[in-house]
């Protein structure tokens, strides 16, 4: 039995289990269903707090998945009450384990009959809940820093098959999770087949704000959309360590920055981010003036969209480029040469 401790976390459980409930719809049938399959879970090694989901219906992400950095994550659906969301991070923000957060929720609530809840704090400690009344099959696993949860699915060893991927796949949190949703759409998934996706991970660090994410991805209408989350997970990882590398940048960390920068570039071939990638890594470069090493990487750059050359003509102005104008026409002379170009010169 989970005991609460800290008596302010016991006044807001009071104040949730005693706090008017929801108004039930009128026609019996509340609204809004998102049946679904999901996954909440913490990763024990580095802290990271996740929440993935896939289902066949219009933007599942912007209703069913929540998290916090430091407090939790909440997957709300079947035919969700997109309240439990909010209303689950407050209580875990004040020390409500996430159990009894979810209790208190679902006591609270006429309609529970037809939820389907799964909620893990940033302790680990998490739970699942499926109504009597969600549509068959529905059912849930919860393991150790995880919990699997579905419902209208095709068969009835979905969440099982969930809990094995994440269990046994390697990498981050992130991996794991994608490996639990693509476990259940192997397994014959939502009975009525798969429309949208989506995914969030934030630090396990109660001091960062709510809103810093380390993934906040969706993909709101797709034949593939799993296929889709991966390729967005490996572009948001791209841009992660580019982001690295401006901030190393900014800290005067300059070869950190181009490591950084280096990693972000190998993840994505230039033409999936028009060059741009490469265009800040080459900057970088040509600022600490090694202008011979950011030419190649400026004329990749420019390969794909000669309006870099036009943008390097303004970073001077801005103190992003600490380079006179001849130098700057040297770099776009050579740059397209390298790259086969007739003209890229730019305009300045």
């Amino acid at each position: 039995m989970i005991r609460l401790t800290h008596p302010r976390a016991t006044l807001v459980l009071a104040a949730a289990l005693c706090a008017p409930p929801a108004r039930a719809q009128t026609s019996g049938r509340p609204l809004r269903p998102a049946h679904t399959f999901s996954i909440v879970a913490v990763d024990s090694a580095t802290g990271q707090i996740g929440v993935a989901v896939q289902s066949h219906w219009f933007s599942v992400g912007s209703s069913v998945v929540w998290a916090e950095p430091g407090v939790g994550a909440v997957a709300t659906q079947s035919f969700i009450e997109p309240a439990y969301g909010p209303r689950a991070l407050a209580l875990m923000r004040t020390g409500v384990p996430a159990p009894l957060a979810l209790r208190a929720l679902v006591v609270a609530d006429p309609d529970s009959a037809v939820r389907q809840l799964g909620m893990i704090d940033a302790q680990g400690r998490v739970a699942s809940y499926t109504g009597r009344r969600d549509v068959p099959e529905a059912g849930s696993h919860v393991g150790r820093w995880y919990a699997a949860q579905a419902n209208l699915m095709a068969k009835n060893t979905v969440w099982d098959a969930m809990a094995r991927a994440f269990e046994t796949t390697r990498g981050d949190l992130a991996d794991r999770l994608l490996a639990a949703l693509d476990a259940a759409q192997r397994e014959g998934g939502d009975i009525r087949g798969k429309q949208s996706a989506a995914l969030i991970v934030v630090s396990g660090d109660r001091r960062l704000p709510p809103w810093q994410r380390i993934f906040d991805l969706r993909v709101e209408d797709s034949h593939e959309p799993l296929r889709e989350l991966r390729r967005l997970v490996r572009v948001e990882r791209a841009y992660n360590l580019a982001t690295d590398g401006d901030n190393y940048t900014t800290a005067g960390r300059v070869d950190s920055a181009i490591v950084a920068y280096a990693s972000a570039e190998a993840l994505l071939p230039d033409s999936a981010v028009n060059g741009e990638l490469v265009f800040w890594h080459a900057n970088t470069l040509a600022d600490q003036g090694r202008v011979d090493d950011a030419v190649p990487l400026f004329a990749r750059a420019f390969a794909q969209d000669t309006g870099w050359a036009t943008l390097l003509w303004r970073l001077p102005k801005v103190g992003l480029l600490h380079a006179d104008s001849a130098t700057v026409a040297r770099i776009i002379t050579q740059s397209c040469r390298v790259a086969g170009l007739q003209s890229c010169r730019g305009s300045n």
